[in-house]
């Protein structure tokens, strides 16, 4: 409120700022300090430590420059249409209506022609997904899109010597020095976060396999692309749960199974469901909306 009330005075001494640490690389160190605030989820008792989200306050004028960063970032990959298609998180005209529009689509159509079974899909949950992000890693797939001078070295200073601290009525915990994860509470985070996951399909940190089934052979194709996932999550250091992937056959009886392979290098047997929940919606195996009918009701 404050910048906007002064914003006739303060913007073109702030655009002179925000080039000069463009240009130089350099962000002062209150920029990447993180005030975590507990905010009451409105259920639970308050003296309950899990009755409270962590909220994430970072600079406001951080978070000014942030935006022209995002926006120029933005019109590159949209110009170079680096982003696939696939990816309906953090993304203008995207969102989780879109994402389920489109796979409830494919599902139905399937089942329409007649496959049977035919639509084998796993649940995938990515375990601290936004916390496990490395930096380095990042950076190496920024400039795998085409990012760097300038631009590639703000990023980079953005990312490394970050801090945070909790505050409670005033009270200050002492700072921890942040060694990885995308910046929570940021304008850059979820768009960083979402170009590291660009080989993916994911939405924020969720993603589904699946494959239209003609017989039994074909899910050898679902378990060969679940395979490379894991080689993918190794690669880059973002693992999956497999405690929490889940299997679902869809207008099929076939006794289909699947595994992953876990951090110790054990192979783990993908528990089957007949109902999930899929950002926000239940779909059963028989793709009714009995479920979530009930649920809303």
């Amino acid at each position: 409120m404050l910048l906007r009330s002064c914003a006739a005075a303060v913007a073109e001494p702030l655009s002179i700022i925000f080039a000069s640490f463009f240009e130089s690389g350099d962000i002062p160190e209150d920029w990447k300090t993180a005030e975590i605030v507990p905010v009451y989820k409105k259920k639970g008792q308050r003296s309950d430590p899990n009755s409270y989200r962590p909220v994430s306050l970072t600079s406001v004028p951080c978070k000014i420059m942030e935006f022209l960063i995002r926006d120029n970032l933005v019109d590159y990959m949209e110009s170079d249409k680096i982003i696939t298609k696939h990816q309906h998180g953090f993304m203008q005209h995207r969102s989780c209506l879109t994402n389920l529009l489109e796979t409830l689509e494919a599902w139905t159509e399937a089942l329409d022609k007649r496959l049977g079974v035919d639509v084998g899909l796993l649940f995938l949950d990515c375990r601290k997904a936004f916390d496990s992000v490395a930096h380095k890693k990042l950076i190496e797939k920024l400039q795998l899109f085409g990012i760097q001078g300038n631009m590639l070295r703000w990023i980079e200073q953005f990312l490394v010597g970050r801090s945070m601290r909790v505050r409670v009525r005033g009270v200050y915990s002492a700072l921890i020095d942040v060694l990885s994860r995308v910046p929570q509470g940021s304008v850059l985070g979820p768009l960083l976060f979402l170009l590291f996951v660009n080989d993916l399909p994911m939405f924020a940190d969720d993603t589904k396999l699946w494959i239209t089934l003609k017989s039994k052979t074909d899910s050898a194709i679902l378990q060969n692309d679940l395979d490379n996932l894991i080689a993918w999550s190794n690669q880059w250091l973002l693992k999956f749960n497999p405690s929490k992937c889940k299997l679902m056959h869809i207008g099929h009886n076939l006794s289909t199974e699947y595994h992953m392979v876990d951090d110790i290098g054990k192979n783990v047997m993908i528990e089957e469901t007949s109902l999930e929940k899929d950002l926000g919606i239940y779909v059963s195996s028989d793709l009714k909306p009995s479920t979530q009918c009930a649920k809303a009701a």
